[in-house]
């Protein structure tokens, strides 16, 4: 029981240590915050100073009915706010997301009443036939490549327009 507790537990941390490992690989300089009181989860800088701020989010499969893998729900962003991003992990689709904090705002579907009233949902999967599958809509923020190898060239990009 122990360890099945402890996976539930640590599995969003896990997956916010693993992907500020694959960003040191990849050469960035990253940072990640003591305190997360502004849902800051690593910071990247630039060789200019300039800095993003990431929130990481991640599913996992074993905690997740079927259909609801990639679903990110009622996360609280109520406005857009300047160098900040999302990456979003789903684990039984074995892809990561890239937005900036407009494209999150823009794709988004903000809850409109309930306790979760202005909080933002995203689904990046469908199901059919009791499998998961991305959706083609959110290809093009999709940074996972065939091979399941992730392309941070977009990040490298982001930095050098700041």
């Amino acid at each position: 029981m122990a360890k099945k507790f402890r996976h539930s537990a640590s599995f969003g941390k896990r997956i916010e240590y693993w992907i500020v490992g694959l960003l040191l690989e990849e050469g960035f300089d990253v940072f990640v915050p003591v305190v997360d009181d502004q849902a800051i989860d690593a910071i990247i800088r630039n060789r200019d100073g300039k800095i993003i701020d990431l929130q990481i989010k991640a599913r996992s499969k074993s905690k997740t009915k079927i259909g609801n893998g990639a679903i990110f729900a009622a996360l609280n962003h109520p406005k857009l706010r300047k160098n900040y991003y999302f990456l979003f992990y789903a684990e039984r689709l074995n892809k990561i997301w890239l937005m900036s904090s407009k494209d999150f705002i823009a794709e988004a579907v903000q809850n409109k009443s309930g306790k979760t009233k202005g909080r933002r949902t995203i689904k990046f999967n469908g199901k059919r036939n009791e499998k998961e599958y991305p959706r083609e809509k959110f290809e093009k923020y999709c940074i996972t490549k065939e091979d399941g190898t992730h392309d941070f060239s977009r990040i490298k990009k982001i930095l050098e327009k700041l």
